[in-house]
């Protein structure tokens, strides 16, 4: 019952910023944690972040002090700020929303972010 869209992707030089947003709908109400996904071709999707309903955040070394996850329940939109831009961190975003049961397990269809040297 919980739908999830992906937007802000582009085109960024290394260095450079974006910012990545997913709006969800739906029975947003029975959402639980979030968190943000990024694959590239020939590579498992992996988590960048993470964010519980109380705003507790977690991180991998590979994004942390560069990335900032955040959410607004009010509007029921998750982001994703990307400051330091390397070409590694190229990739389709996806944006996922749990619920407190196992079947609640949502994902976007998630965007594209390309970063250029």
């Amino acid at each position: 019952q919980v739908q999830l869209t992906e937007s802000g992707g582009g085109l960024v030089q290394a260095g450079g910023s974006l910012r990545l947003s997913c709006a969800a709908s739906g029975s947003t109400f029975a959402i639980s944690s979030m968190s943000w996904y990024r694959q590239t071709p020939g590579k498992q999707r992996e988590l960048v972040a993470s964010i519980s309903r109380s705003g507790n955040t977690n991180y991998p070394d590979s994004v942390k002090g560069r990335f900032t996850i955040s959410r607004d329940n009010a509007k029921n939109t998750l982001y994703l700020q990307m400051n330091s831009l390397k070409p590694e961190d190229a990739a389709v975003y996806y944006c996922r929303a749990f619920g407190f049961t196992v079947e609640a397990d949502y994902w976007g269809p998630g965007t594209q972010v390309t970063v250029s040297s």
